[in-house]
């Protein structure tokens, strides 16, 4: 272009990326070259000139579920609307998940990674080479992180399972070890119960976050005798497993058990008995997480704490929905 126009490379630089001083004369005389060659700017040499690729990664153990489509929702509408691309890693929790994570950072120009999806190690590595964000996370070291509030939340719910309805036997569905929310979300759990001097008597049942391991709990809780008063899952998926295995079993909810959950997707407050639940802003989790990337080369990414709301509905036994943070109450159709 800079031959058929009779000026510099760095002219036709300046003109396509707006930047620098062109007279007039000299910008009319590339456009007008430009239209009648109809010349398009290849991408890729211009991402490895620039040493920018105009993409953001985004990093998750599977996309299976409403929270992972939630997510990826909240992340790529910022995304694209900044006329970016995302490109999406699942590493199905393999062996070489560092590996692959590490190779897809060559390709993108920040980095969203669900907590707990790569080891610490990888993630510092990565945050070395290019800006990274742990999602719904604690990031290792200073690597920032966006998630939601959990300890306090889970506690917050418990605490009303077991004074506003003086429940005694609860049992946490989760593996506190599988991701730090679920730690998170049982530190409240076992903190509710020492906030009010009631004895914890039962270790959690460790199981997966999806619908079918919720159905499969179900069923292993009624192969070993009398139910808990209440089951207390780490997220809605399970929960609402947990519902349809008990309820197609003959078991009333919330009279013969009482069953609650975390995140509040659509589903939690469709089904009957609605869920009692917590409800998380996961769309603005992932969507600010973009924000924060997409800026990242002017303004470091910084952590923040999301708030989360206490949604009471009818599986808990109370008679209409509600919250606890102090807003004003809402109600379920």
């Amino acid at each position: 272009m800079a031959r058929l126009a009779g000026v510099s490379v760095a002219t036709v630089s300046r003109v396509f990326n707006g930047t620098g001083q062109v007279s007039e004369e000299m910008r009319q005389r590339v456009l007008e070259s430009i239209k009648a060659h109809g010349y398009q700017p290849d991408h890729r040499g211009r991402a490895l000139a620039a040493r920018r690729h105009n993409a953001i990664g985004l990093v998750f153990p599977g996309l299976a579920g409403p929270y992972f489509g939630e997510l990826i929702q909240g992340f790529e509408l910022e995304v694209v609307q900044s006329q970016a691309a995302v490109h999406i890693l699942c590493t199905h929790m393999r062996s070489d998940s560092d590996e692959q994570v590490i190779e897809m950072a060559r390709r993108v120009d920040g980095l969203a990674v669900l907590g707990g999806t790569v080891s610490d190690d990888a993630v510092l590595r990565l945050a070395g080479a290019l800006p990274v964000v742990v999602l719904a996370g604690k990031g290792p070291g200073a690597v920032p992180s966006i998630r939601a509030e959990n300890h306090d939340a889970m506690r917050a719910l418990t605490t009303h399972l077991l004074e506003t309805h003086g429940l005694r036997d609860l049992i946490f569905v989760g593996s506190p070890d599988g991701s730090p929310d679920i730690s998170e979300r049982w530190d409240g759990f076992r903190a509710a119960h020492r906030d009010t001097g009631r004895a914890q008597r039962r270790r959690p049942v460790r199981a997966a976050l999806r619908q079918e391991d919720g159905v499969q709990v179900a069923t292993q809780l009624l192969k070993r005798g009398p139910l808990p008063q209440a089951i207390v899952c780490a997220n809605d998926e399970t929960a609402l497993g947990v519902l349809v295995g008990l309820l197609g079993a003959g078991v009333r909810v919330p009279e013969d058990v009482v069953i609650t959950g975390f995140d509040d997707v659509q589903m939690a407050g469709l089904v009957a008995p609605a869920l009692t639940t917590v409800r998380q802003p996961i769309r603005e989790l992932a969507a600010e997480t973009a924000r924060q990337l997409l800026r990242a080369s002017t303004d470091p990414p910084q952590s923040r704490l999301l708030p989360t709301e206490l949604v009471i509905r009818r599986s808990c036994g109370c008679a209409g929905a509600r919250n606890t943070t102090g807003d004003p109450a809402r109600r379920d159709p």
